[in-house]
């Protein structure tokens, strides 16, 4: 302490500031916004999947059309329910809007809804099975709705870890002072199956 107290008064002030912010680092103050960048880089993948998904439909459209054409009513309610998902959008600012969430949410459920039906309608033509684009937009959809189940898995628990520490000791202190913009962010709920994936189970001559 004696050596601290010879020190320049600008080093002092140095020194002190120094181990306050080790003091406030080891109480979790970075931990904030840490995790809201979790959020933010977990919610960009969901985002990229959900419109890589979004990006197969117009050609899958085209090539059951070619088989299907009369199955109108089928191909119109996916190319209106893409046009609708890819209208909604929830910026990484705006996760703490549980209106635009749930607008984002149920325009993909409804997406993945039509996608099924379509699914379901190209069972009954076996050329149209048996096509080879038709076989390689499946391998395509299917890994992107895999995609779109771990992207989301990811994005729940970011949102998990981040609420849990703007709600709790010693991150609530911190939210409620130097953080103050910081609220819970909003995260994907389970509904009876609503936003299940199409099942993708097509193989050539099946």
């Amino acid at each position: 302490m004696s050596a601290v107290i010879a020190m320049p008064r600008r080093h002092v002030r140095a020194f002190a500031a120094i181990m306050l912010a080790l003091l406030l680092g080891g109480c979790g103050i970075n931990d904030i916004p840490r995790l809201d960048e979790a959020v933010k880089a977990a919610w960009a993948q969901v985002q990229n999947q959900y419109q890589r998904r979004a990006d197969l439909v117009p050609n899958l459209v085209e090539t059951v059309k070619g088989y299907a054409a009369h199955e109108r009513e089928t191909l119109e309610a996916v190319v209106n329910a893409r046009a609708k998902a890819t209208q909604i959008t929830v910026t990484a600012e705006t996760l703490a809007n549980p209106e635009a969430f749930k607008q984002f949410q149920q325009s993909q459920q409804a997406l993945s809804g039509a996608l099924g039906r379509l699914l379901a309608v190209a069972e009954n033509y076996p050329q149209l099975k048996a096509d080879a684009q038709f076989q390689q937009l499946m391998v395509q959809l299917e890994g992107t709705e895999n995609r779109i189940s771990v992207a989301r898995r990811d994005y729940i628990q970011a949102v998990q870890n981040y609420n849990t520490e703007i709600r709790t000791f010693p991150g609530v202190i911190w939210a409620s002072t130097l953080y103050r913009d910081a609220k819970p962010k909003e995260s994907f709920t389970a509904e009876a199956g609503a936003d299940r994936a199409p099942r993708v189970n097509f193989n050539k001559g099946s």
